[in-house]
């Protein structure tokens, strides 16, 4: 058994929007530890919905 409990740590921001509800949201979409390839899938994902709705990019 444990002694102490173990340390959470912080939760980074993502590289692009600077935000940490993305990268719990990615954290969540993440398959088998694929960290890379779920940033790419939501990324794209955002990009296809801003250019659907004429917005842009923040």
């Amino acid at each position: 058994m444990r002694k102490a409990q173990a340390k959470k740590l912080p939760l980074a921001p993502d590289p692009r929007y600077n935000d940490k509800l993305v990268t719990r949201f990615v954290n969540n979409l993440m398959w088998e530890g694929k960290k890379s390839g779920a940033f790419t899938i939501f990324y794209d994902a955002l990009d296809k919905v801003a250019k659907q709705t004429n917005e842009r990019r923040l």
